[in-house]
């Protein structure tokens, strides 16, 4: 199977090919890592390289049978492989056992054959570890992928594979997606499982995927969504799989919309002139369509979630510490994971519990917008994908870099809504501007609907990147 064709399918398309046997799981393989050779040099989305492991493990059932497949280097386990996080602390902790997320993609038949770049923890919206490198943009190479799944984005937007797993504690699916010109749903808090490990960032995060297709993302949402023993808290799978809503019609809904920027002073130009002319589809397709504004003090949120994140890397490298039976030295992790260590080794355990009673107050107040309308529309992101290293090359306004950039995500990570980012409009220079739309928790049945018919309105699936 040559390029061109296998960039022509989705990842349900390709598997569609295996079950009738036009062609074998192993051609697929090979196109794989024919084009991760080509391409990754240029952009190191993919940092580990299991495809001699894949080859000695094929695929013999499943929705998803024989479909290329990529792990990010982050939150999920796949064992006798290490899972870095993106830091050096970690290059050698080899998984003992897969992540219940990793044996959900087995038995689904995928063909997990290397693992993809991540910032240092998942800290950052952009991928640039020291230990991992600086993984670039299909798009534009001087540009971030976005992060913290930003080797994803860029895998899948370079054709190196039709979709790829992802994780989100403060817009990790959703960012990258924008940059890259992709489809990214984050699910419920509650509906990926985590298992065996607890919840992350007090439930902000959550796993999934990040897909050039629709169907796609909703046909691995319905491979995942398996509640696990234990788990503190879950949604059950949906009576009607996310794979059929995806191609019914979402009927008319109610959508809020804004071009306010959250947690900063505004938005690119480009980036409100997207939202409103998505509005104005919106509308076009029939749906109730008016301006609102999100009610809840952003900036408690923001501070408490701060609290929150600090404290929890504090927990887990205060855990490698005594497990190896020496401090975690300067030079071991990156120096502004070192800052966020040493604050949340400051945060006491009374504030801890303020932040998460913040947060739910926040959750409680934005739910209230949900009451009148079925969707919030919003843009993803507060710029295009910015150039590498903006965000850190000046270290006084890394604060407000940041939440230029990502202004409008973090907020639905603590809420535990769901939401997703949506290829509907292009910069004047060509870069991929994506659209947010959250729903109520629970929601994302709405949301496939509303994606799927805005990807037949606006097609996005054969537009991709010069590379």
């Amino acid at each position: 199977m040559d390029f061109g064709d296998y960039r022509r399918h989705d990842a349900v398309g390709l598997a569609g090919l295996v079950a009738r046997r036009e062609v074998s799981a192993r051609e697929l393989l090979d196109a794989a890592v024919a084009r991760m050779e080509a391409v990754n040099p240029q952009i190191n989305a993919v940092t580990q390289d299991l495809t001699e492991r894949a080859r000695g493990q094929p695929a013999d059932a499943g929705p998803l049978c024989g479909v290329p497949f990529l792990l990010k280097d982050l939150g999920a386990a796949l064992a006798g492989t290490p899972t870095t996080a993106g830091s050096r602390l970690f290059a050698n902790a080899v998984a003992q056992a897969d992540s219940a997320i990793t044996a959900a993609y087995k038995d689904a038949g995928l063909s997990i054959f290397g693992k993809t770049n991540t910032p240092e923890f998942g800290l950052w919206p952009m991928t640039e570890s020291e230990f991992l490198g600086v993984c670039r943009n299909p798009w534009d190479l001087s540009r971030t992928p976005g992060g913290s799944s930003g080797g994803a984005a860029a895998a899948v937007a370079a054709g190196i594979v039709p979709a790829a797993h992802a994780s989100d504690g403060g817009g990790s699916i959703r960012t990258p997606a924008s940059c890259c010109g992709l489809f990214g749903m984050k699910p419920s808090r509650g509906r990926v499982s985590f298992a065996p490990l607890g919840e992350g960032w007090a439930g902000a995060s959550i796993q999934h995927a990040v897909t050039r297709s629709v169907r796609d993302s909703a046909a691995l949402l319905d491979v995942a969504c398996r509640p696990q023993p234990g788990d503190p808290y879950f949604l059950a799978p949906p009576e009607t799989p996310f794979a059929e809503e995806a191609a019914r019609e979402p009927g008319r809904l109610r959508i809020a919309f804004t071009t306010a920027a959250m947690q900063s002073a505004g938005l690119d130009p480009e980036c409100e002139a997207a939202v409103r002319e998505t509005a104005r589809l919106c509308e076009q397709l029939g749906h109730e369509v008016e301006e609102a504004k999100i009610p809840g003090d952003v900036a408690a949120m923001q501070a408490a979630a701060g609290a929150v994140i600090a404290a929890s890397i504090a927990a887990n490298l205060d855990a490698e510490a005594e497990r190896r039976g020496r401090p975690i030295e300067a030079g071991e992790i990156e120096a502004p994971t070192m800052a966020t260590y040493r604050r949340g080794q400051g945060v006491s355990a009374a504030a801890y519990v303020r932040g998460l009673q913040a947060l739910h107050a926040y959750a409680r107040a934005e739910a209230q917008l949900f009451e009148t309308y079925d969707v919030l529309l919003l843009s993803t992101l507060g710029s295009p994908a910015i150039p590498i290293g903006w965000i850190l090359d000046d270290p006084k306004q890394i604060a407000e870099r940041l939440f230029a950039f990502m202004p409008n995500t973090q907020a639905f990570n603590n809420t535990g809504q769901p939401a997703m980012t949506v290829p509907l409009a292009w910069s004047r220079s060509g870069l991929p501007i994506g659209m947010q739309f959250v729903a109520r928790m629970g929601g994302e049945a709405t949301l496939f609907r509303l994606a799927g018919q805005l990807e037949q309105a606006r097609p996005w699936f054969d537009r991709t990147p010069p590379l």
